[in-house]
């Protein structure tokens, strides 16, 4: 089973100040749902090779994922997840009227103990991105003061 799930939102700030908390590891835990800690295993801005480690709670499980980044520019973050499923997700910032369009696209297939969970864990994963991204709005607009 196969999951493809895209999200939006509109964020009243530059872009820059959008990708300054969604692209830094260290911020994961101040507006990612689920993240308990998160540590960049490689040195340096984020780059393609960079690996992230986050140790999460899902679906009523615990579990720790390493991500790479396959692609990243001022706009954009391609990351890539082997476990505990195969999944790509890419954070996307575009300029709008009246700020940011930020929005996270996740891909991937999921097997295990969450094949189980098939459409059920999509609802789970559009749920926690349209959470994530309206707790990320907050935080960066509380910022500007």
């Amino acid at each position: 089973m196969a999951t493809d799930v895209r999200v939006e939102v509109r964020v009243r700030r530059p872009p820059d100040a959008v990708a300054a908390v969604m692209f830094d590891p260290r911020r994961d835990r101040e507006w990612t749902s689920g993240v308990v800690a998160s540590r960049q295993v490689t040195e340096g801005p984020l780059a393609p090779g960079s690996v992230v480690e986050r140790d999460v709670r899902f679906a009523g499980r615990r579990f720790t994922y390493r991500y790479e980044v396959v692609a990243a520019d001022r706009r954009s973050l391609e990351l890539r997840v082997a476990r505990p499923f195969p999944m790509a997700v890419t954070y996307h910032l575009e300029d709008a009227p009246d700020g940011t369009r930020a929005s996270i696209h996740a891909r991937g297939d999921h097997g295990g103990f969450f094949k189980v969970a098939g459409p059920l864990l999509d609802r789970m994963v559009r749920r926690n991105i349209r959470r994530d991204l309206e707790a990320l709005r907050v935080l960066v607009e509380r910022e500007d003061g």
